[in-house]
């Protein structure tokens, strides 16, 4: 009897000279249960980007509105909706600097890009907004709310 029971045992791990193939063909299988690796094979990160691959976009200012920050913090972050010239999606972008929502109103033409959080997922403490303004009406955000250069009219 003991001779059986150590004979079940060595068949379920299956280690043995011959075995290079079926554990490669089990990786092979498993590896679909790898977020990174289904993504990276079925390029659904260029499928769903509302950018499409470039780095920056124009859009058109819907509405503004604030979004809570994530724990610990707590903050009432300033974002705007902004649709996108080039394909007509949708996206959140967060204002980055002190008060510097006053200066983008509806309608403003705005240039955003991507925040970089890591493994693509939207970074800080601001759930489910993935990119973040840095000009507004071809005036360089930072130096709006620096206040070297007035915003200029359309």
């Amino acid at each position: 009897m003991k001779g059986l029971k150590s004979e079940k045992i060595k068949h379920k791990h299956t280690m043995g000279l011959m075995n290079a193939r079926k554990l490669m063909k089990n990786r092979k299988k498993h590896r679909w249960s790898q977020k990174a690796h289904k993504k990276r094979t079925l390029n659904l990160k260029i499928k769903f980007d509302p950018l499409e691959g470039s780095s920056q976009a124009k859009g058109i200012v819907i509405s503004k509105f604030q979004k809570e920050a994530r724990q610990p913090n707590s903050a009432m972050r300033k974002c705007c909706k902004v649709q996108l010239i080039k394909n007509g999606i949708s996206v959140g972008a967060f204002i980055p600097g002190n008060l510097a929502q006053k200066f983008i109103d509806e309608h403003d033409e705005v240039l955003i890009e991507r925040i970089g959080g890591r493994m693509g997922r939207s970074p800080g403490d601001i759930p489910g907004i993935r990119f973040t303004v840095i000009k507004v009406n071809d005036q360089p955000l930072h130096l709006l709310w620096k206040g070297k250069i007035e915003k200029g009219r359309r």
